[in-house]
């Protein structure tokens, strides 16, 4: 049986069509397999078949989407689909491979709306970019050279590949396009997505280019842990402690990346009228947040989903039937998340 108190990594696998990922991702699911922890995929195609899937273990459970990008046309199906895998796999891990058109900013949002259903912690973008399409793009523009900028600037973690097709000047010219959008997310150069064993053991082991770390309740406050993982890991964009998986149902998403995400999910009902007002105050820089709430001043406890997007918020009335986490999820950058954890803890406190 899962153990409810447990979260599960998500890393999501972004970049241009031919970029790499499909290789990345076989070689990310061997690490796993050699560290005896259990992966789950989550297979984007634009077509009806799923033939990057066929590279793929058949002894890795995988759920297809097909006909569609994640970003639009399939989106509402990830939810569902991440919840199926949890629900029937138990993994460790969900990878995510999404098409090469998919826009990440509308990923981050699909994937941290599965908080909602099941318990998922996004920890990474990985962003693999073809340094030859990305400086013959560059020259040309337009929308698809857009897209990919939109790709390196969400990443955690970017792989420059296919390095051996440039010239000293111009992989020097690729890293320095790369790095103007992304001044954040560690850089590696690589040939087939061929990383070293560094890299693979920071991502399999929740220590490297993720987009969040779990802090525990208990001991050390989560500013200490985040100051404590930042001295460990200069070099990276924070990541989740020695993760034995088994973590509280509180927890934050510390990251210094540009690009944020926090996930708390809420032990207590919280009064409506201070939830409301602590939406209203939160600051520029977060630009969405959603979730499930009880509201305990309201008839019989009542639960309602939220929206929330540049200053507005939503809400409708919700009665379950099956198991619907009380969560809120928030998506911003460089916005400070021990301030928001703290108010949400201030609002589950409150009699």
């Amino acid at each position: 049986m899962q153990n409810e108190n447990r979260t599960i990594d998500v890393h999501i696998l972004t970049g241009f069509l031919g970029s790499g990922k499909t290789t990345l991702l076989s070689r990310l699911l061997e690490a796993y397999e050699l560290q005896g922890l259990k992966a789950a995929v989550v297979m984007n195609e634009l077509g009806d078949v799923n033939l990057d899937g066929l590279a793929v273990e058949s002894n890795v459970p995988m759920a297809e989407l097909l006909g569609g990008c994640i970003c639009c046309s399939i989106r509402g199906d990830l939810s569902l689909e991440l919840k199926q895998l949890v629900d029937q796999h138990a993994p460790d891990v969900v990878i995510i491979e999404a098409t090469g058109a998919a826009n990440p900013f509308e990923m981050i949002d699909g994937v941290t709306e599965s908080a909602l259903y099941a318990p998922i912690e996004l920890k990474s973008i990985i962003a693999v970019v073809d340094g030859p399409e990305l400086l013959a793009r560059s020259r040309s523009g337009g929308q698809t050279f857009k897209l990919m900028k939109e790709q390196i600037r969400c990443a955690s973690q970017l792989l420059l590949n296919k390095v051996d097709r440039l010239e000293v000047d111009e992989r020097l010219q690729a890293e320095q396009l790369m790095r103007e959008t992304n001044g954040y997310a560690p850089i590696a150069a690589t040939v087939r997505c061929a990383v070293d064993e560094q890299w693979l053991e920071a991502i399999v082991n929740g220590n490297g280019g993720a987009l969040g770390t779990t802090a525990h309740e208990s001991g050390a406050s989560a500013g200490e842990q985040a100051h404590s993982h930042a001295h460990a890991h200069e070099h990276s964009h924070a990541c989740g402690p020695d993760c034995n998986h088994d973590h509280d149902h509180h927890h934050v998403h510390e990251s210094h990346a540009h690009v944020m995400s926090l996930t708390h999910f809420l032990t207590n009902p919280v009064d409506s009228h201070a939830f409301e007002a602590f939406l209203r105050a939160l600051p520029d820089n977060v630009y969405r947040a959603k979730g499930v709430v009880t509201f305990r001043d309201s008839e019989t406890a009542s639960r309602f989903l939220f929206q929330y997007a540049y200053k507005e918020t939503d809400f409708i009335r919700i009665n379950p039937q099956g198991k619907v986490n009380d969560v809120a999820v928030f998506i911003g950058e460089h916005f400070s998340r021990e301030a928001v954890l703290h108010k949400l803890n201030e609002l589950e406190r409150m009699d």
